[in-house]
Formats: C-alpha cells, sequence, structure tokens
C-alpha cells in the first residue's frame, strides 16, 4: 500500500513541480535574460554631493547592479550636481549619470561639447525646490531675499540653475541684489544654523536626508515659491518649460511644515548615458533601474516613485538603444 500512496504522491507532484518551474522561468525572465552572461567590466557614474538625493541612490544602485551584474566593477565620482553629471557623461568622463531635465534642456541649446551624444535611459523621480530659512526668520517670500546672504546652490549643481532663474523672476539680479555663496546640502545647513547665511536653495527628492537631519537639531522653514512666480520663470525661455508648479505635501518634513504644504517648483530627473555606450550593458542597467524600485525605495523615498509606465519619457533626450529594448521586451 505504502508503495501505491508514493507512486500517486509522485503523479501528482509533477504537476505542482512543472508549476513551480514555469513560475520560476517567468521570474527568473523577468530579472534575468534567460541564457545569457551578464555584462562585466567597469563603468563610471557621476552622483552628486554628499547627504543628496542623488549620491545615496547612486550607491544603493550600484549594489543592485552588483547583485545582477557580479562583473560589473561600478565607480561612484561625487560631484557638484546636474549640470556637472551632464558634462561629465557628454565629454565622456562618466558613463551614467542622474540629472535634472533643464540641466540637459540648457547643455543641449548651448551646444555643449558631445551634447548630441547624450541619450536616456529612464525618467526617475521629480526633484521639489526647497527654500530654507531660520523658523524666526522675517523672509516670507522670494520678493524678500534682496540684500540677504543667500545660498544659490554649487557653481554646476542644477540648484544653482534653478535658484538663478528664480530670483530672476522674482526681479533680483542674483549677482548683485543678494550676497551669494555657494553651499550644497552639505554645508547649506550647518551655515544656516550658525547664522552665516541667510537662506539657502536646494532641489532634490523628498525627503532629502540632509534636510530631515537638520529638522533634528535646528527650528527652520520653507518659504514658499508661488505659482505666480513660476509663471513669470515660464517666460524666461525654453529650458523653464520643465518647471512645473507643485506643493511638497505635508508627509514630507512632518516636523518642520506641521500640516501644512509648501508652493514650490518640481522638475523632472533622469537616468542617462551617450550614444557610444554598449546597448546590452545599458539593457541590463534599466531592468535593474526598474526591478530594484522597492528595495532602493525602502531607503530613498523618491526611488518609489519610479514606475515603468512613465520612465520611458526621457524627453529632451531620447531612448538609448539599450534602453528601447528593454521597454520593448517588457511592453504589454
Amino acid at each position: 500500500m505504502s508503495k501505491v500512496f508514493s507512486r500517486l504522491g509522485r503523479r501528482r507532484a509533477l504537476p505542482v513541480a512543472a508549476a513551480g518551474a514555469v513560475t520560476l522561468g517567468l521570474l527568473l525572465w523577468w530579472l534575468l535574460p534567460l541564457g545569457e552572461k551578464p555584462p562585466s567590466g567597469t563603468i563610471v557614474f557621476s552622483t552628486g554631493t554628499s547627504r543628496g538625493v542623488y549620491q545615496e541612490y547612486g550607491e544603493r544602485l550600484r549594489t543592485e547592479m552588483g547583485k545582477d551584474m557580479p562583473g560589473l566593477k561600478v565607480k561612484l565620482l561625487n560631484s557638484a550636481g546636474s549640470q556637472e553629471n551632464v558634462q561629465r557623461v557628454a565629454t565622456g568622463k562618466a558613463d551614467f549619470t542622474i540629472a535634472a531635465a533643464d540641466a540637459v534642456e540648457t547643455y543641449e541649446l548651448a551646444h555643449g561639447s558631445g551634447a548630441g551624444r547624450l541619450r536616456g535611459v529612464a525618467r526617475l523621480y521629480d526633484d521639489y525646490v526647497h527654500l530654507i530659512v531660520r523658523r524666526d526668520s522675517d523672509i516670507r517670500s522670494v520678493a524678500d531675499l534682496r540684500h540677504k546672504r543667500v545660498s544659490t546652490g554649487l557653481a554646476d549643481s542644477g540648484v544653482r540653475l534653478i535658484a538663478d532663474r528664480v530670483l530672476s523672476a522674482a526681479g533680483i539680479d542674483p549677482r548683485t541684489d543678494i550676497t551669494p555663496s555657494g553651499d550644497g546640502i552639505d554645508t547649506g545647513p550647518e551655515r544656516l544654523q550658525q547664522g552665516k547665511i541667510d537662506a539657502f536653495f536646494w532641489s532634490g527628492g523628498l525627503p532629502t536626508k540632509g534636510l530631515v537631519t537638520l529638522a533634528k537639531r535646528s527650528a527652520f522653514k520653507f518659504v514658499p515659491i508661488d505659482g505666480d512666480l513660476v509663471t513669470r520663470l515660464h517666460g524666461q525661455g525654453q529650458e523653464a518649460r520643465y518647471y512645473r508648479a507643485t506643493n511638497i505635501p505635508e508627509s514630507a518634513y512632518p516636523a518642520v511644515q506641521q500640516g501644512n504644504e509648501v508652493p514650490t517648483i518640481a522638475v523632472s530627473n533622469l537616468l542617462m548615458t551617450r550614444t557610444d555606450m554598449d546597448p546590452r550593458l545599458t539593457e541590463w542597467v534599466t531592468r535593474t533601474v526598474i526591478k530594484s524600485r522597492d528595495d532602493i525605495g525602502a531607503h530613498v523615498h523618491s526611488a518609489q516613485l519610479v514606475d515603468l509606465r512613465t520612465a520611458i519619457y526621457t524627453d529632451p533626450l531620447p531612448l538609448q538603444e539599450g534602453a528601447r529594448r528593454y521597454y520593448r521586451s517588457v511592453k504589454p
């Protein structure tokens, strides 16, 4: 009798095993191309300043790429931000990077070296403009920044690009009507706390770790950038079309916002590379970006917004061939 039951158990197990094999096969198809050896070699990824979202996202993406492509070495380079990142990839100093769409358009319109070789991999998440002052500050609008000590970001950052445009839209010359300084998220919070500056601009994903840390030790507030100012901003040129009026949601920095949204500007971030990057490698990188959204998003909240349906919209850049192959392979 036991032999009969044994044969029956084996017969029943066969369909279960077959179903499991199919499920595993589908999972492996999503994670890795079946029968294909992962790319190897070395690539350079330009990130951003310490305590910024670009840097943290780059570090965690490197870890995820290491899981999928163990033979690939990813070197991370700190940078001032979007403007430097675009220039690095265009000129071959880096292979992949993240940059805001307005910085990409600015570089292309200026006919920067290698601009024609730039290609998109994925639209990632939006950067939000933060204008930060001390809690007891009398600065309540962008117009109040006149004659103040204001950090407008590092010289080659996307922050500097946006801050100068916002100030100009408010009728403030960023060179003569303020005392400017060039602080990033790594130094701006401390200088504000010490009273060395009156305000600083930051553009980054929500929430930015440097501001979360600042909220734990110092009282500060956000200055709104109202919709009418965004309307004037749109009149500055083609690059400004990438700015949209939005709000920093009350949940971003609850201890600071105390239940209030903050009107501001957002601009999309792009993962980008060049036309000469190996399409097979780019396809694998694209796959890793999409499938690692939740793992990275558990630590970098902005990464939770990476979405297969919107990732293909990398305007002003056309998709790199490898990225296009990936999106075609998963198209329903």
